[in-house]
């Protein structure tokens, strides 16, 4: 080619070759009616110039003592302008694609992520598509384009830490979903995906950097992996979020009731088909009678049952507890346990705390005891795994999940704040209240 390069800027400055005959003696060099900034006689077929400014395509001449002669023509090329296209983020690993749309793309000789240099195709003369290179650190970095019409720059694209979760508020909830936790952490900007277990929430919101609002979908009953992908990556939070039971009131045979009893929550019996005493009763939920809610719910008590009386005991229990002050932990109790007073649980400021009773036969509570909550403890995380029957005795105030193998009496004028779950056997309610609060 005569002229080469035959583009360059408006503003100049470019070096270009001239290939041709009789340069020998050349007195001067123009682009269109413009002087070369300088030129250099290298051969009398080869002469090094420096292309003045100029505008469009203009012919290029070379002047001897023989007369004027064209060489060819070098185009103007005005300077490149891009926007980064949406996201304009991604991981520090680079890797990614993104696209830069604009104009005067086409002759680019390199693009820059901060210093790095990355892949790209000209796509056209208003598209290129990169490969974002890898970083060290998070942030925002300047992207650079050079073309033969001069450079580009202005745009930002920002390389994002891989996010992190800290706690999820609260970490627990109904099996049948729908409920809103607050997810809490770092690097949640461009958030592309949230789950439980596996599944995608229902629909997430990223309140900032550091917070999530997500409506958790239904699961299986147990302890799921929480996980939040952006374009930083992913991150996945082991068991920190738990599905519980919608059941208040399970019975295994029966659930009877005297009175003006009221149940929040679902009430139901698996394998047994006999529900009695509502109303006067009240439930304030679904009624199941081994329909396929209440044979699942008969399932997941057995597998709960299993694994806490499977639990390693950290410390084992006197007859009576009334006036004990406990800390979170499985505790065990080789036959009967009876509870005369207040147990406090204190959860030392963990609203993560739990505590595990394994009681080999009986639990009994004296009139008007008490199960006291402290420091942040929250009933759907105590669990009372009694080896035969429970029965809770008048005007008791008791907290806690109760698991008996058996049957579970409740005396008249009790309240539960949790469940009262019998796997064989039946309940049997008497003027009580029994709130599951979750």
């Amino acid at each position: 080619m005569p002229v080469s390069p035959n583009q360059g800027s408006t503003g100049g400055g470019d070096a270009v070759t001239l290939t041709g005959t009789h340069f020998t003696a050349t007195t001067a060099v123009r682009y269109g009616s413009r002087a070369a900034a300088g030129f250099t006689v290298v051969s009398d077929s080869t002469t090094a110039t420096v292309t003045p400014s100029g505008q469009g395509p203009v012919p290029v001449s070379v002047t001897t003592p023989g007369g004027t002669g064209v060489v060819g023509t070098f185009y103007y090329l005005g300077p490149p302008s891009f926007r980064v296209l949406p996201p304009p983020a991604g991981p520090l690993a680079g890797g990614n694609t993104v696209i830069l749309a604009g104009i005067g793309l086409f002759t680019t000789t390199e693009v820059l992520f901060g210093t790095q240099a990355a892949v790209f195709t000209a796509d056209s003369d208003g598209r290129l598509t990169v490969t974002v290179p890898a970083a060290l650190a998070a942030g925002p970095v300047a992207v650079v384009v050079r073309a033969r019409g001069g450079t580009a720059s202005g745009a930002t694209y920002t390389y994002l830490a891989p996010p992190a979760i800290a706690v999820v508020t609260p970490d627990s909830g109904p099996v049948d979903g729908g409920n809103l936790v607050v997810i809490s952490g770092t690097a949640f900007s461009y958030a592309t995906g949230v789950t439980f277990g596996g599944t995608p929430a229902l629909s997430y919101r990223v309140a900032s950097e550091t917070e999530i609002d997500a409506l958790v979908p239904a699961g299986a009953l147990g302890p799921a992996n929480v996980s939040v992908t952006t374009l930083g990556g992913t991150t996945t939070a082991v068991d920190a979020y738990t599905y519980l039971g919608r059941f208040a009131v399970l019975g295994g045979q029966t659930v009877t009731n005297t009175g003006l009893t009221g149940v929040t929550g679902d009430l139901g019996v698996s394998p047994g088909v006999a529900v009695t005493g509502f109303p006067p009763g009240q439930v304030h939920g679904s009624v199941h009678v081994s329909d396929p809610d209440a044979v699942q719910a008969h399932s997941d008590l057995v597998a709960t049952y299993a694994t806490a009386a499977g639990r390693i005991p950290d410390a084992g229990l006197p007859e009576d507890i009334g006036g004990l002050t406990l800390s979170p932990g499985v505790y065990n109790a080789a036959s009967s346990l009876g509870l005369t007073g207040t147990v406090t649980l204190d959860a030392l400021g963990d609203r993560n705390a739990q505590w595990v009773f394994q009681i080999g036969s009986t639990l009994t509570t004296a009139t008007a005891s008490r199960v006291l909550l402290t420091g942040g403890a929250s009933a759907r995380n105590v669990i009372w795994q009694v080896g035969s029957s429970a029965t809770l005795g008048t005007d008791t105030a008791f907290a806690g999940r109760v698991l008996a193998a058996t049957s579970i009496t409740v005396n008249t004028g009790v309240t539960v704040s949790g469940q009262t779950l019998a796997r064989d056997g039946s309940v049997t309610l008497d003027t009580d209240a029994v709130v599951r609060p979750w």
